[in-house]
C-alpha cells in the first residue's frame, strides 16, 4: 500500500508532485520500451522476407532441374486410348491398332452342397494348394492365399433332395497370359480366358509389330510414355507426343513471379515517402526496412542472379527482362518461341538462371548461416537485451517512487512539527504581560 501525502502541513499536493517527478524518471524505460516494440516488428517483417527467400529457393531448386522444361504432352487419335508424357518423352507419333484387351480368367466350379478337403490352385508362381472343411470357410482360404484367386459363393438352386447347392465363381487378381489357373479337386469350366493386352504397330504392312501387355497400359511403346487402352480397334490410332512450351513456360514464369514477389515485398518496405506537414514543412519518412544494408544487398544480389547475361546473352531473349524501375517481367510469347526454335539452350539458360537464383536466395535465408537469418537471430537478441532492460528500470522507478514517497512524508512530518512548534511561540508570546508605560 503506498503512503498517503495529503500536504496538510506544508500545503503541497506531494502527489500529483511524485507522479509528475516519476514521469520524468521513466523518461529512458520509456524509450527502451518503445526500441523494444520497434525492434520486435522489424523482426516479424525479417521473418516473412526470409520465408519469402527460403521459398524461393525451393522454387529455384526445382527449377534448375536438367529437365526441369523439357516437357511433353501426348494425345490420341481416339478416346478409347489415353496417353500420358513423362520424364525422357520426345516429340513423335505412332499408329497402333488395338487386337486385344488384357483379360482375367473366371471359372465357375460345380454345384456343391458342401465341402471338405483340399484344394490346388496353380499359375504360373507355382500351385498353393488351401484346406477346409466348409464352403465358407474354402472361400475364406482362397481369398486369403497367395494363390492370386479370388473366390465368391454363389447359389445355384436345390438338389433333388433340396439341399441348397453352390457353385465358386473364382477370378484370377490379375490380368494377363501368365495369371492364368488351373483347379484340382473340384471340377470347374471356364467362363473366361486370361489373355494379354495386344497392340499392332504398323499394321498391314511387312513391318508390323505385335506388343503384348499383361495389363491394358503399355509403358514401353515409345519412351517416357504410357499408353492404356479400353477396347479393340479395327482402324489405326494415332499416338501423339508434342512439346509442352506451356507447361515449360508456366515453371519459367513461376520462377519469376517467386523472384518478382520477394523483390515487391522488400520494395515496399523500404520506400521512401516524402510529405509535409500542417505547416508546409517536408517531412520524409521511410519503411521499416529503409536503410537495412543487408536487406539491400539480398535485394542487389537476386537482381543479378535473374537478370546479368547467360552464354554471352542476355535474359531478355528468353522473355525474362529486367525494367527500368527494377522489376522482373516475364514475356511468355517470346520464351515458348525461342523454346521451340532452341530447346536445349532455352533449357541451359533456365538451368543457369534458377541456379544462381538459387544460390543468391540460399545465401540469404539459410537457416544456419543465411545473412537474413543472422540479422533475425541479432535483432531477437537485442528485443530481449531491451525487455531487460525495461524490467530492471521496473525495480529502479519502484526504488525511486518509494524514496520520494519517504521523502515527502519525512517533510510532512517535520513541518506539521514546525507548525506545531511555531503556534506555541506564538501563543507564548500572546500571553506575556503588557504595561503602560510601554505604550508611550
Amino acid at each position: 500500500m503506498g503512503i498517503s501525502l495529503p500536504g496538510l502541513a506544508s500545503g503541497l499536493d506531494s502527489a500529483t508532485l511524485i507522479e509528475s517527478l516519476m514521469q520524468l524518471e521513466a523518461i529512458p524505460q520509456s524509450l527502451l520500451r518503445r526500441k523494444a516494440t520497434v525492434t520486435s516488428s522489424t523482426v516479424t517483417v525479417l521473418q516473412a522476407l526470409n520465408q519469402k527467400f527460403a521459398s524461393l529457393a525451393e522454387t529455384a531448386k526445382s527449377a534448375a532441374k536438367p529437365d526441369s522444361i523439357d516437357l511433353h504432352k501426348a494425345t490420341a487419335s481416339a478416346d478409347s486410348i489415353t496417353v500420358k508424357a513423362e520424364k525422357g518423352a520426345a516429340p513423335g507419333s505412332l499408329d497402333l491398332v488395338v487386337k486385344e484387351l488384357a483379360t482375367k480368367q473366371t471359372s465357375v466350379s460345380d454345384a456343391i452342397t458342401g465341402w471338405s478337403g483340399d484344394l490346388t490352385l496353380e499359375n504360373a508362381s507355382g500351385p498353393v494348394t488351401v484346406t477346409a472343411d466348409s464352403i465358407d470357410a474354402l472361400v475364406t482360404a482362397i481369398n486369403g492365399s497367395e494363390a492370386g484367386v479370388t473366390a465368391m459363393k454363389v447359389s445355384a438352386g436345390k438338389d433333388e433332395f433340396g439341399e441348397n447347392l453352390y457353385r465358386l465363381q473364382l477370378t484370377s487378381t490379375e490380368t494377363g497370359a501368365d495369371s492364368a489357373f488351373t483347379v484340382t479337386g473340384l471340377g470347374t469350366t471356364e467362363t473366361a480366358a486370361a489373355h494379354d493386352a495386344e497392340v499392332a504397330l504398323w499394321a498391314g504392312t511387312d513391318a508390323e509389330q505385335v506388343i503384348t501387355s499383361k495389363t491394358n497400359t503399355f509403358s514401353d511403346l515409345l519412351p517416357g510414355v504410357s499408353v492404356t487402352v479400353a477396347k479393340k480397334s479395327d482402324d489405326p490410332v494415332t499416338v501423339t507426343v508434342v512439346r509442352d512450351t506451356a507447361g515449360a513456360s508456366a515453371v519459367a514464369k513461376g520462377l519469376v513471379t517467386a523472384v518478382s514477389e520477394a523483390l515487391a515485398f522488400i520494395d515496399v518496405r523500404t520506400k521512401v515517402t516524402n510529405s509535409t506537414d500542417a505547416d508546409g514543412n517536408p517531412i520524409v519518412s521511410g519503411g521499416s526496412l529503409t536503410g537495412d544494408s543487408t536487406v539491400r544487398s539480398a535485394r542487389q544480389s537476386l537482381v543479378s542472379a535473374i537478370s546479368m547475361p547467360v552464354g554471352g546473352k542476355s535474359p531478355s531473349e528468353y522473355g525474362i527482362t529486367l525494367t527500368k524501375s527494377g522489376t522482373i517481367e516475364f514475356d511468355a510469347s517470346k520464351f515458348e518461341a525461342a523454346l521451340t526454335a532452341d530447346p536445349e539452350t532455352v533449357q541451359a539458360a533456365i538451368t543457369e538462371l534458377a541456379t544462381r537464383v538459387d544460390a543468391a536466395a540460399t545465401t540469404v535465408s539459410d537457416k544456419y548461416t543465411g545473412t537474413l537469418t543472422t540479422k533475425i537471430t541479432g535483432q531477437q537478441s537485442l528485443v530481449t537485451n531491451y525487455n531487460e532492460q525495461v524490467a530492471a528500470w521496473d525495480n529502479r522507478l519502484a526504488t525511486r517512487r518509494a524514496t520520494l514517497e519517504r521523502t515527502y512524508a519525512a517533510l510532512e512530518v517535520r513541518m506539521s512539527a514546525l507548525n506545531s512548534q511555531s503556534s506555541w511561540l506564538s501563543s507564548q508570546i500572546a500571553s506575556l504581560p503588557t504595561y503602560e508605560g510601554s505604550k508611550k
